[in-house]
Formats: structure tokens, sequence, C-alpha cells
């Protein structure tokens, strides 16, 4: 359908709301028509059922399959102007990419204040600025008025000039401001919060570094492509200065009054980036990210959309951030399990920046030490421009893994002895040491050694994880919680014991072995606080000795000069699991935490303790590296017909009782494939199979997957299934969703 305006007064607007249906609900408009006519994008107050709701126009029809007299009118249209386009676009994009309700889409990719009824519309406050009348050495109309002298005084001290706020917290009054107003000694001027005038300006706060050969290279092939869609993926080691070349790419976008779109995977890297690009560029930079309040979050999504802000960065949801003048969008570590949604709308960000710097013919970068099988193949096909960074800005060579066998050793805290020594050695040197270890709490569980019995969760089929701080045992899957108990409940022994490590568990360990060396750890437990993350990286990036113990927080993009020594605790942890992408995943992970050694002034070190220190996968990745270990998983996925060759869809069913979900899923299945025959489609349908952990939350969960080598034939057919799910009584006894290009199985 057409985004141009249509008609002034259409007879029947095709609109979306916010309901799990993938269809429009047809409405007469009301008889207020907006300033610029009835059009696609208008947000409207409209009643569905007994409750009122804010919906989207979508279509203007002159016809419904509805008599008009049984269309409910319009209550009211919230908008003068519709949202902006290219917004409206990506959206309906990703509705129909990911099979998903129109509706739910627009509701979930918009500012929750806008899902309100709040106007697209900047706030703004107040700066007063000193005249040039104000500028003359004591004005005589202020000698019977000291109080507005001393504030006329403060003022001139503000060339950029003061906020309204700054001012009343030093006790003056607005009629004092409103006086000096009055007597042409101060000017009022309005600005807008996010992204204001005052903060503007033109070039570079701080100068650009310079480029080793490898980076100009690759910005000079950039520079060459900056009209037109052109998909580069930047292919560089840890530390190799990838951040430098999207900061002067960036430089050069903005320099042609066009904006940037950059994407990082974790909130926890937003702080540090935003501050890195605010030093850099004059120019106002915005972030979007889960963290901002209601009203921060739509001032920086109005900012974006009228075109103040040039720079904006964001997490996985800030793709839906609608640009005026859109002009590069970068995607960082592009290869991390972050950037996709696994719940409601099932979208991954690095795909719709693919599509959506498509549809503004801008272009894309993709940037990554260790990419993503999918993005490696597209650039070795030569539908991404390979860009390559091997060497490291510090020009220390990359560390490579050494692995430490763990068969036979007795272990302390997860540690066994030589790496312990290794660790005092460090440290001794006035080195840094980041122990890491992907499990939070003390143990993976708790133990009876008379019997043998697990703490195990009574709603999931998973263990129970052990927590010294608060003590509890807790489910990481359903955040079901219980006490420790006092002796074991099958046999009543009182010798429980905790089984594995956790960080909690090395954290006590590090502190008993180190007494006099600060032990931080930073787990999603200890950066619960606002701030907390940062705070501790503060004091880590000070330089002085210290181990830091933490989970895949500390993998993705920090940069940590003074640590010199990485220990993986447990590499095993992806070799042999039941999702194909485990050991892609795992390996992405340890060769990212180990970005983290030696980024600075002193080469680095990489010890990986594992109990399959013969395993040809993680042999290959210590003695060839990453891009090695991509290329034999790239073969294997081919001859096995898997992602990236093949493309997959997964239909998750779930609900209470077993036999409920096992039933739709043979129905579905056997009546997906009587479909698949009939239409003679190349899609195969496996199972329904029990999910990898099949109860989960107290439910039941199967999954159904359909797997082609055409996008094409693979959404017809998952469309259909969801059109059947749709219209069967039995799914509605059932959750269930559609998920494209599934990253796991779990």
């Amino acid at each position: 359908m057409p985004d141009s305006p249509c008609r002034p007064v259409p007879r029947v607007l095709g609109i979306a709301v916010p309901t799990p249906l993938r269809r429009l609900f047809d409405y007469r408009p009301c008889k207020e028509v907006p300033a610029g006519g009835w059009q696609p994008g208008l947000r409207v107050q409209v009643p569905l059922g007994r409750r009122e709701v804010v919906g989207v126009v979508v279509e203007c029809r002159d016809a419904s399959e509805l008599s008009l007299s049984r269309l409910r009118p319009v209550t009211s249209c919230l908008d003068e102007a519709p949202l902006p386009a290219d917004w409206l676009w990506l959206c309906r994009f990703a509705a129909r990419y990911y099979q998903h309700a129109l509706g739910d889409t627009l509701h979930q990719a918009m500012p929750s204040l806008l899902r309100q009824g709040r106007a697209l519309e900047a706030r703004t406050r107040e700066r007063w600025c000193v005249t040039a009348a104000g500028r003359e050495d004591a004005p005589p109309s202020l000698t019977r008025a000291p109080r507005q002298a001393e504030l006329l005084a403060m003022l001139r001290q503000h060339p950029q000039g003061m906020v309204s706020q700054a001012i009343l917290a030093q006790s003056f009054t607005r009629d004092q401001l409103r006086a000096l107003a009055d007597k042409g000694l101060v000017v009022c001027h309005e600005e807008a919060l996010a992204a204001s005038p005052a903060a503007a300006g033109c070039g570079l706060a701080e100068p650009a570094l310079p480029l080793n050969r490898e980076q100009a290279v690759a910005l000079a092939a950039l520079h060459e492509r900056l009209d037109g869609f052109h998909p580069c993926l930047l292919h560089g080691v840890t530390g190799s200065g990838k951040t430098e070349v999207y900061l002067q790419l960036i430089e050069a976008v903005i320099g042609r009054h066009r904006q940037a779109l950059v994407l990082v995977p974790e909130i926890g890297l937003t702080p540090q980036t935003l501050a890195r690009f605010r030093r850099r560029f004059r120019a106002p930079v915005v972030a979007l990210h889960s963290g901002l309040s209601d009203h921060q979050r739509l001032d920086a999504w109005e900012a974006a959309a009228s075109g103040r802000a040039p720079i904006i960065i964001g997490t996985r949801s800030a793709i839906f951030t609608p640009l005026a003048r859109p002009g590069v969008i970068i995607v960082d570590e592009e290869h991390d399990g972050s950037y996709k949604q696994q719940d409601g709308l099932r979208y991954h960000a690095r795909d719709l920046a693919v599509a959506r710097a498509h549809h503004h013919r801008i272009p894309l970068l993709l940037g990554s030490a260790t990419p993503s099988l999918e993005s490696l193949q597209r650039a070795l096909d030569g539908d991404y421009r390979h860009l390559r960074l091997t060497r490291r800005a510090s020009r220390h060579a990359p560390a490579r893994l050494e692995l430490v066998d763990l068969r036979g050793r007795p272990r302390q805290g997860g540690l066994v002895a030589p790496v312990v020594e290794t660790l005092r050695e460090t440290l001794a040197a006035g080195h840094q040491v980041l122990v890491f270890i992907n499990r939070r709490g003390f143990a993976p569980t708790l133990a009876c050694h008379a019997c043998g019995w697990l703490a195990e969760c009574d709603h999931c089929d998973a263990r129970m994880t052990l927590h010294r701080q608060p003590p509890l045992l807790a489910c990481h899957h359903c955040d079901r919680r219980r006490a420790l108990p006092d002796a074991c409940p099958e046999c009543g022994s009182v010798d429980l014991r905790p089984l594995g490590s956790g960080t909690e568990r090395t954290e006590e360990t590090l502190a008993a072995l180190f007494p006099d060396i600060p032990v931080h750890r930073i787990d999603r437990d200890s950066t619960r606080r606002r701030d907390a993350l940062e705070q501790m990286l503060a004091e880590v990036r000070r330089g002085e000795p210290c181990l830091l113990v933490g989970t895949q927080m500390l993998a993705k993009g920090h940069h940590l000069p003074h640590v010199t020594l990485v220990v993986v605790v447990n590499a095993d942890a992806g070799l042999y699991a039941s999702d194909f992408r485990a050991l892609e995943h795992s390996a992405q992970l340890i060769e990212q935490v180990a970005g983290r050694a030696g980024r600075a002034a002193h080469p680095g070190r990489v010890l990986v303790q594992t109990l399959h220190s013969d395993d040809p996968h993680l042999r290959l990745l210590a003695e060839q590296g990453y891009d090695a270990l991509a290329g034999q998983l790239l073969e294997e996925r081919r001859a096995a017909h898997l992602p990236p060759f093949r493309f997959l869809a997964l239909l998750r069913l779930e609900a209470p009782r077993e036999a409920t979900v096992v039933a739709l899923g043979d129905l579905a299945a056997e009546a997906l494939r009587q479909r698949i025959g009939e239409r003679s489609l190349a899609v195969d349908c496996l199972g329904p199979v029990p999910a990898p952990m099949e109860r989960r939350q107290n439910r039941y969960h199967l999954q159904l997957m359909l797997a082609a080598d055409r996008r094409s034939q693979l959404h017809e057919a998952g469309a259909w299934l969801v059109a059947w799910l749709e219209g069967h009584p039995e799914a509605r006894r059932v959750r269930w969703s559609l998920d494209i290009d599934p990253q796991t199985l779990a």
C-alpha cells in the first residue's frame, strides 16, 4: 500500500490496533479532519471492544467488507501530521517479514508516551542570556534593585546563558528575570531538552586520532561509497581501532548534514560509547536504550525524527528510531546475540539495519572481531565488502589462547594450581587480571553428598543455582527462589555441598588467596544498582593491580588497558550442546573476552581451562584463531544444510498441560505437511519435538522447525501456518509464536 497522502475525507480507515490479530480494523473517520487530511501514519483514538486504544492509520479506502453502517467511528485524531514515513515503512516491513501483527509491531516500536496518546513534540526549557545592553558596566536602571544587579552579574559569567532551573536554584525569582527582560538587559530563548541548539556546533571537539595503514584503507573505501546502499563488514581483531573508523566515517556523514545511527549490543556499553562520541563531536549526540525514562526516550526519538540530533546511539530497539536525513547505519559487534529480540516481535536488529539501509540507499557498516557466520558468508560471497583490520592499535599481537587441561587436577574456586600461580605473578608485576566465568551465583547447584540429591526447580527442568549474597537457591530460568535447606529433603543428611563454581565462589576464593588485592565481581547481581557498572570500571581504569571476576558483561567492547591476563574458567559449555549454533557463540565469547588482554602498553596472555583440551574445534580456535574455526564451521554447515546456507523458522508452542501442546503440535505438523505437498513447496517440516528445556515456568514447550533453500517458500509456508493457527480453536488454549531466523533453539 502506498504511503502517500490519500483523499482528504475517505469513507473507511484501515487502522492497526495493538492486538495479536494479524489484520487491520476498519473504522469510519471522525468529523474533525486533520490539517493535512487523512493519511497513513496518523495516530487515532478508537473504540476496541469496551475500551479505547491508540491505533495508527495504515490505509484510506472507499469500501469495506462490512457495510459502512456497521463500522464504528474514530473517537479522535491525535496528530495533525503523520508519524515519520520511514518509521512506518520499517514497522510494516518488520511485521511482514517476521509474521507478526502490524498493530502490535507499531505499538512496540513507538515510545510508550506515544502509545498513551502524548503528542510528538519537543519538550523545551528557557535559557536566559545577557543582551548587549546588559553587558554595560553598572546599568543605571539597577541602582535601586540590588538582587537584579546580582542576577545580572551571575548571568554575565555564563556566555552561553543559564537555564531557568539553575537560576531559580540560586534563590532568584522569575519576577526578577522578567524585570531584567523588561529593561532589555537579558533575553529568554526556548530550547529543546534533547539535542538543544545550545549544545550544537560544527567540527570536532577533539582531534581525530592518526590511523594506521589498514584503518586508512578501510576508511578510504567507506568514503568512496557515501551515496547509495553499500554494505561493508569491518572485520577487525579486538583492539584494532574499529571505533576510530566509525568516528571518522560519522565525521564525514554529518559534514554532509546527514544523520548517523549507531547500534551497540548492551546497555552497559552505551554510557562509555556515548561519552567517547560526545568528547569527539560538538554536534548533539542522543542515546536510546531501556535505561531512559519515558520522557527521555520520547525526547531523543523526537530529536532524531526532527533532524536536530545528527548522531543517535542505542541498543536493539533503536533500529526503529526515525531519521529525518539518514546518512549511515553502523552496527557494532554485529555478531552479538542481544540484537535478537526473544519475545513478542522476534526481530533481529542487525537484519533490520540491512533492510533499512537498502531502503534509504545509504551505507551500512557491520563491525566485529568475530563476525557471525551469516555476515561472514555474505562477505565471502561478495554481497558485503570485506574490510580487514589485522593489527592492534597497541602494536602487540592479539594474545593466543593457551589451553590448560583440568583433568585429574584439584580445583580451588574453579581454578587449578598453575593458573593461580600465574595470577600471582601477574599481580606482582603490577598488572590486572580478568577471570571470566559465565555462571552467576556461588555454585551451579547444591547436592547431598550422602544420597546424591540435587536441588532442582519445581517449575523447570533445571537445577537451582546456589547464591551466597543473599543465601538462597534461585532458578535462573523462571526466577523462582527458595531458602537453603537445613538438611537433605530425601535422606535427612546435613552434608550438603555446592557443586561447581559461579562468580560468587570464584570471588570468595580469590579474596582468600590474595587478601591485599581488590576483587571486583561484575555480573547481573552485582550491577543492579544504577551506575554500579560504570563506578566499578572507573575504579579499574585507575590502573592499580586488581582482580576482575565477571560474566559475559565484561566480554563486550570494554577497554581495560591494564589487564594483561585473562583466565577462562570453563571453556566447555558450548562444545557439545544440542544447539547447532552453540559452538559458534561459545567461540565468539571466548575470543571476545580474550581480546580484553594486552590492549595497551603490555602484551597479553590468555589461559583457557578445559576438560577437553584434545577437542579439534577448541584446538583449532587456540592455534589458528576464530577465522580458521569459522571457516571450518561454514564447511560443516554447508554439508549439513544449515544456516547460512538454508533458512529456518521455528514454531514454538507452550501450555500448562503436556497433552494439550502435543496434540496441537501434531495437528499443526500434519496440516502443514499436507499444505506443503499441495503447493509443491521445497520446505522441510521437522518435528514436533520437545524443546531443549521441555518444562519451563511450569509450562511444557514444543517446537516445530521449517527449513527451506529459498526464503520465499519458507515465508509462504510460515504465513499459511500462522493463518491456520489463528483459525484453529485448539490454538486458543496454547501460547504460540513463529520465530523467523531463530538464533537459538532454547
